[in-house]
């Protein structure tokens, strides 16, 4: 005998209408989940009044205090009680819900915070008198005369204090903090040519600057570079490619880093549409599938991506805190995000990220353990320059560098081992002078694995394995695109018992799918029949492929499973046809391996996502030596 649920009545309910703060207390839960999402919601309303200068300040991770300050256009008195009123709002006029050009259109955060908090607004419009309005657990109060300069001051207090249970959900204060710097930082990227200052103002004193970033000058690609760069350091921005790409009335720009320049998380991952910060799952999964053939799955890449479209391509309207979209047209957009990325990686050519270079210094940089080394004086520049000069004379004789590559003089090959790349190597002029290539010339090979050769601004240090595994992989990439994926018929055709809307799904992709050579057709139903599966495989479940095809549109909208599996097999069979570490190579040899980088798209990391090669400038030598 099942039990009565003491929740159910058995006397008929009775509707009610809720009053405005049970209605205000229900919104702010979708509204103002943590006190970055409030931080969110007054920094868009002092962007879309208008502000240059927003300056924001909490204590104890927003808890207890939020005040943002703004040079908007502020407030009219008069307007002030109706601001603070359910769905009023100056961004719309509520006959168009898709043609959105501002951040906030809802017209619930302020009314959402009042019921939940303690807030006043302090406002001035220039040419009149400043106005402020407070209200307490949705309790407005009067409007009252204030001193103001111009713009809008926003303080929240106490938040959650109308509802101590929300408290108890609340992480603690430096992770809240931490939530807030993101919010802000997020915004700043999106507003270049705003000034953004954010303060810990908890405890006594004046508080403590936690973030800033100064205004930008000059082109939306300068300032947005110049932002990036104070924002996300100066490595991301020294080491990210520009992207200015355009389809069917979609636009993307931004940055993204090199492959050698990936996170272990997707941490460094910033996508914006028409200014607005979002975490959309079709976003971030065309980012990661321009990527997959870069990095190992461990790795993350780190990009700030603005995908800007007219307002009615694109629904913000999906949430309250408007921080998902939804795309008239996913696939243009992921297309193009894809595509977008692919050009720009491949014309980067074989550049690695600098960071790869400042962590070999590093490691070359012994630290001091235990007791401290006391050391003599270095001398002055013009001693140390003597110095040379004094022992130069006495060390002619040995002016060809021992283990020097010259070419008429190259190191033995081992008995019976081939030589990879000859043709190449006959061609390849044996010396050049290191300014004429960027990765140099060839000067020596070490532990018969790795190349040192000499450029006009330093030395590089190449893996001879993973530069060559990566040409060679290249190398299949480009046949298998120009002459297609062999398909192996099957002698008995495998048919597949899937429900209506996963059959539909997968015959939507099955010209794409036979490009990749496995041939699927309708069977009936909702069974799909596999005809044809790619050669290169091998034996293979087709039904298990089809499976695993089917949960990546489920969950991405797209597919790369097939395609990754190809690929995984090239790269195998790259590694197996590469040249071997333990193996001497000639001066033409490295040469032509060099040459051969330089001209290979995404040649600067492995199969793998590591670098093949590490670049020093002979600056960065000297330093280490003492030099400069």
């Amino acid at each position: 005998m099942t039990q009565a649920n003491p929740n159910i009545s058995e006397k008929a309910p009775i509707i009610r209408q809720l009053d405005d703060a049970a209605i205000n207390r229900i919104a702010a839960g979708e509204v103002v989940e943590r006190p970055a999402a409030a931080v969110k919601e007054l920094l868009e309303n002092a962007i879309d009044a208008g502000a240059r200068q927003i300056t924001v300040e909490y204590a104890d991770g927003g808890k207890t205090l939020i005040r943002v300050t703004d040079d908007g256009r502020g407030i009219v008195a008069s307007d002030l009680p109706l601001a603070l009123a359910r769905h009023a709002t100056s961004k719309i006029d509520g006959s168009d819900l898709l043609n959105i050009h501002t951040f906030g259109f809802r017209g619930e955060a302020l009314p959402s915070l009042g019921a939940v908090g303690r807030l006043c607004i302090t406002s001035r419009v220039a040419g009149q008198a400043g106005a402020e309005i407070t209200v307490q657990g949705g309790r407005m109060g009067e409007t009252r005369p204030a001193a103001l300069n111009g713009g809008t001051i926003v303080t929240l207090r106490d938040l959650f204090y109308a509802t101590p249970a929300r408290l108890k959900f609340l992480r603690t204060d430096r992770a809240e903090a931490q939530a807030i710097g993101d919010v802000v930082k997020r915004l700043a990227m999106a507003e270049p040519f705003v000034r953004f200052v954010l303060r810990d103002v908890s405890g006594d004193g004046p508080g403590r600057e936690v973030f800033r970033a100064e205004a930008e000058q000059g082109d939306l690609f300068a300032a947005l570079h110049g932002r990036l760069a104070q924002v996300l350091g100066r490595e991301f921005a020294e080491n990210s490619l520009p992207i200015d790409a355009e389809r069917e009335g979609l636009h993307l720009t931004g940055f993204a880093a090199l492959p050698t320049y990936s996170r272990g998380s997707a941490v460094a991952q910033y996508l914006f549409v028409n200014g607005r910060p979002v975490r959309d799952k079709l976003l971030v999964g065309a980012l990661r599938g321009a990527y997959f053939d870069f990095l190992s799955r461990d790795r993350h890449p780190a990009a700030a991506l603005f995908l800007d479209c007219d307002p009615t391509l694109v629904d913000v309207n999906v949430h309250p805190a408007k921080s998902e979209v939804r795309f008239r047209d996913p696939g243009l957009a992921r297309g193009l995000i894809v595509s977008a990325l692919r050009h720009a990686l491949a014309k980067a050519g074989h550049r690695a990220s600098s960071t790869v270079a400042s962590a070999t210094l590093g490691a070359m940089r012994p630290e001091p353990t235990g007791a401290r080394i006391y050391q003599m004086d270095r001398p002055s520049l013009a001693g140390r320059t003597a110095a040379y000069q004094a022992q130069a004379p006495g060390f002619t004789e040995t002016a060809g560098v021992w283990g020097r590559v010259e070419a008429s003089d190259p190191p033995p090959t081992r008995p019976g081992e081939g030589i990879a790349g000859q043709e190449a190597a006959a061609q390849a002029d044996p010396g050049p002078a290191p300014a004429e290539y960027p990765l140099g010339t060839a000067r020596g090979q070490v532990h018969e694995n790795y190349i040192i050769a000499q450029t006009a601004t330093g030395m590089v240090i190449v893996d001879q394995h993973a530069a060559h595994e990566r040409l060679v992989y290249e190398k299949l990439k480009r046949q298998m695109a120009e002459n297609g994926v062999a398909a192996q018929a099957l002698l008995i055709p495998e048919i597949v018992e899937l429900s209506a809307g996963d059959c539909a799904r997968l015959l939507e992709i099955a010209e794409d799918l036979a490009r990749l050579g496995l041939g699927i057709e309708a069977f009936g139903g909702s069974a799909v029949a596999v005809r044809e599966t790619p050669a290169i495989l091998g034996t293979v479940n087709a039904r298990a492929m089809v499976l695993d095809i089917l949960d990546e549109l489920a969950d991405r909208n797209d597919s790369n499973s097939l395609q990754a599996r190809i690929e995984a097999i090239l790269s195998r069979i790259a590694c197996h046809s590469s040249i071997r570490s333990g193996r001497w190579m000639r001066a033409e040899e490295m040469n032509a391996l060099l040459r051969e980088m330089e001209a290979t798209p995404h040649s600067g990391q492995c199969n793998h996502g590591r670098p093949t090669y590490v670049e020093l400038k002979l600056s960065d030598i000297e330093r280490l030596f003492g030099r400069t």
